[in-house]
């Protein structure tokens, strides 16, 4: 429970120095982290902060968890998610709570009684709280960050490509784990409804290697495909992922497999009635 004297001390320090507590708040913060965001939008971000910290606190309240600081967190919140986005650390983003300090240690040394000091304890009690409460929203900002670009990332590195009318390709780079084979899949099977393919090529020339995992995430895609009423050839089977295949044991069943991805389309091509000569003379059948 807040001391009722110690709380209006605390808000007569706080509002007597307004203005001269404010820009040296600023400074601080701005000194840290040194020009990567502008003093306007330090000073706006702050001062407002100020105002909003001098409010809950003219309602008698010391607990940042109180409805009185609501406001409070809600700026705190928007630091926090704005910091995350411009890459700064945690201590740098709570530096801007953890300022005001630093900033109010000249006003104590003009009490000689001690009050301000028994305030000033108040205060730093409740900045840590807030402080606090700015490296967990900056912590859950910036998952929310890596999240969102992990999922960018694998759209980017799923492309799906038209080879040729009714033959599709997904071309594979990376490793093939249960999210990316997920992403895969979808694509594939949305784009072969797009283009009104019957043919579709998994390319995995850019898979470094193929293990028990891997071949049940390409059998599953497979699958997939063939309950769309769609075939799958897999190309890029090369020398050294053949002998891990057949030292493991896996068996891809009927599912076609190619060396390279021209022979690959070759395949397919000729699945769907279409002759390519190794000149590249083509014969409809």
């Amino acid at each position: 429970m807040a001391d009722p004297d110690n709380s209006r001390q605390l808000i007569d320090l706080l509002s007597a120095d307004a203005e001269d507590l404010s820009a040296e708040w600023v400074r601080i913060v701005s000194t840290t982290l040194r020009g990567r965001v502008s003093t306007a939008e330090i000073d706006q971000e702050l001062r407002e902060l100020y105002s909003a910290l001098l409010a809950a606190l003219r309602t008698g309240s010391l607990a940042a968890k109180d409805d009185a600081f609501a406001e409070v967190r809600a700026l705190l919140t928007e630091l926090s998610r704005t910091r995350a986005r411009q890459g700064f650390t945690p201590s740098e983003t709570a530096i801007s709570v953890f300022a005001l300090k630093q900033a109010l240690e000249p006003a104590l040394a003009k009490d000689p009684d001690g009050g301000s000091l028994r305030s000033y304890l108040q205060l730093s009690s409740l900045l840590d709280d807030l402080g606090l409460f700015t490296v967990e929203t900056y912590a859950r900002a910036r998952e929310e960050l890596i999240s969102s670009q992990s999922e960018q990332l694998l759209e980017l590195s799923t492309p799906v490509v038209k080879l040729w009318d009714g033959v599709i390709c997904v071309p594979l780079v990376g490793t093939l784990d249960s999210a990316r084979t997920m992403v895969v899949m979808e694509k594939m099977l949305q784009a072969l409804i797009d283009t009104g393919s019957e043919q579709a090529i998994i390319d995995i020339t850019g898979v470094p290697a193929v293990d028990t995992q891997v071949a049940q995430h390409l059998l599953k895609t497979v699958v997939a495909a063939r309950l769309m009423g769609a075939e799958c050839t897999i190309s890029g089977i090369r020398p050294q992922i053949a002998q891990t295949i057949v030292a493991l044991g896996i068996d891809f069943g009927d599912i076609a497999t190619k060396a390279s991805l021209a022979d690959a389309l070759r395949h397919a091509l000729r699945r769907s009635g279409i002759e390519i000569g190794r000149r590249g003379d083509r014969v409809a059948k």
